[in-house]
């Protein structure tokens, strides 16, 4: 025990910060670390920042991330998954960056929409506000309006904690970056000198054919960074090695950081072991010391078995992810690592086969039971648009008919609905109303609400949802409880018209919303494990403790 924990044994001591036409008053109770990226982009920052996290919560503080990126949409809700990865959805219906699934899933932080902003956010932010007339006819410019709107920001997303995380998308040198960076400058000074750190991630390469590891990416980029007015407290080198003590003395020499708050971020096997591993070299211990902070032990026991199962699994199960965007596997970032879960809750490695559902259209039955045959259970993802959605619907039908565990989420339970219509209730054209408008057989289709929304960001079902279970349904047992909650990101629902003959076909609708107004869930009674839900239940899932639907599903594929 080091002392009590965190900043509520502290003095409380306030600076003042002055923004356009008030001041805003920042307790000091409140620590600040900003991650920070060098060289390349893709290095690991928001791992680095949910390990970091997991540690410092370990130790008994309250913990709170904000992910500010630079690009100029409002929201990664229309991006491409294919050039973004995924969208994660919070509780409150926020379309956001992905890494706050990441800080989700280390910690028991619940994000919301004030814990990500995109430089298209605070600059439209900045012009409704001149637009209004907030700023009284004066010269609206970067430095101080967008800047200072960015602190704002900082505090926002900075609510009732211990120590906020904030970590900043891209790397240094991109010019969109730079109000982020010049922000973070200028937020420091106004704090006392304990209360905010620098943490930047860098690039240390190993050159095989001179058997070396590399300082000079690392060097250049602090260097930028200090060019700006910051100076990074603490360098995470991100490589395929460890850093001999030689490479971190060099670091320390040619950029300014003290030895020992140079540290290693390699490769490891899961980014579930980084908290250990981060652990192991003290970097919470530092990151504490350096803060002021006092704290208990930390408690990472969890952690640590989480690292054996994955390091010695009782057993493997196959997997099939068959979805549209598999080319880039962050495109399904909170799947993937659900299942993950699901595997660490049954003691088992999973092992995925991505596979490609546009690609499943031209092939005959056999081909199909080729690739699905080295499998022990399907899932079928969500997405958007027609293309590959006859693919997903073939796999269904493989999953169906050869029993295997199916698992369907989102558009992956809209088209299960799709599949039995046409080849169980003998409809043919079912299909839904986004894809074929005049089908006769709107299985799924836009509910009245939304006929008349034009605009394609921020307009569906968002966020949190009630769902009740059915009684005498799988996923009743599954969850042990009648009354859930799940997050939604779609438009399309399942058809209430159709709802009498496609139950009397064999379908259960097991989870509706509290009203019975939507369908939430599906399922089929006479299937080992055929379960397909509207939401995402992926979400809300954890290494520690993994959602009961993915460790239920992996179960079923073990004993299939």
């Amino acid at each position: 025990m080091q002392g009590v924990f965190g900043a509520q044994a502290q003095i409380a001591r306030t600076t003042q910060c002055y923004f356009p036409k008030k001041a805003i008053i920042m307790a000091r109770s409140t620590k600040y670390i900003f991650v920070t990226g060098g060289v390349i982009s893709s290095l690991g920052k928001g791992i680095s920042a949910a390990a970091i996290g997991a540690l410092l919560e370990s130790r008994g503080l309250r913990i709170n991330f904000l992910k500010m990126d630079p690009y100029i949409n409002v929201d990664p809700g229309t991006m491409n998954p294919l050039q973004h990865g995924e969208v994660y959805v919070t509780e409150d219906g926020a379309e956001t960056d992905m890494d706050l699934g990441h800080y989700e899933r280390f910690t028991h932080t619940r994000t919301r929409q004030a814990n990500n902003f995109t430089a298209g956010r605070i600059y439209y932010r900045v012009i409704t506000k001149e637009r209004r007339g907030d700023y009284l006819g004066g010269t609206v410019q970067v430095i101080p309006h967008i800047t200072d709107e960015i602190q704002l920001a900082f505090i926002e997303g900075s609510q009732n904690c211990d120590v906020a995380i904030i970590e900043v998308g891209g790397t240094v040198g991109d010019i969109e970056s730079l109000p982020f960076l010049e922000a973070i400058r200028q937020f420091r000074a106004k704090q006392n000198r304990d209360d905010v750190i620098n943490i930047h991630v860098t690039l240390v390469p190993y050159i095989k054919t001179a058997d070396e590891l590399k300082t000079k990416p690392s060097q250049h980029s602090v260097a930028a960074l200090r060019e700006i007015g910051i100076q990074p407290d603490i360098l995470l080198c991100r490589g395929e090695r460890d850093l001999p003590l030689d490479i971190r003395k060099k670091l320390a020499l040619f950029c300014n950081v003290r030895e020992d708050c140079i540290y290693g971020a390699r490769d490891v096997e899961s980014i579930y072991m980084m908290p250990t591993y981060f652990h192991a070299q003290n970097l919470d211990g530092k990151i504490c010391e350096l803060l002021n902070i006092w704290s208990k032990e930390p408690e990472i026991e969890a952690w640590e078995r989480i690292c054996d199962i994955i390091r010695h699994p009782a057993k493997e199960v196959h997997i099939a992810l068959v979805g549209k965007y598999v080319k880039l596997h962050e495109s399904y970032k909170s799947l993937i690592e659900a299942l993950n879960h699901g595997g660490y809750a049954n003691d088992a490695k999973v092992r995925l086969h991505y596979i490609d559902s546009e690609e499943l259209e031209s092939l005959d039955e056999k081909e199909i039971a080729e690739i699905l045959g080295q499998v022990k259970g399907i899932l079928v993802p969500g997405g958007f648009g027609v293309r590959g959605t006859e693919g997903k619907i073939r796999a269904i039908e493989y999953a169906r008919t050869h029993r295997v565990p199916l698992f369907g989420i989102c558009l992956g339970m809209q088209m299960a609905l799709v599949e039995y219509a046409r080849h169980i209730c003998g409809w043919e054209d079912a299909n839904s109303s986004e894809f074929v408008p005049d089908t006769p057989h709107p299985v799924i289709h836009l509910m009245a609400s939304q006929e008349a929304v034009t605009d394609k960001g921020g307009t569906m079902r968002l966020g949190a949802y009630p769902c009740k279970l059915a009684d005498d349904s799988k996923v009743r047992a599954i969850y042990g409880q009648r009354d859930i909650s799940e997050r939604h990101r779609h438009r399309y629902e399942v058809n209430n018209a159709l709802r009498p003959q496609l139950e009397a076909a064999g379908i259960k609708f097991s989870g509706t919303s509290p009203d019975n107004s939507l369908v939430e869930i599906f399922e089929l009674p006479d299937h080992p494990w055929y379960i397909c839900t509207q939401f995402h239940p992926e979400y809300q899932s954890k290494p520690t403790a993994a959602h009961p639907l993915f460790a239920s599903f992996i179960k079923a594929a073990l004993e299939n």
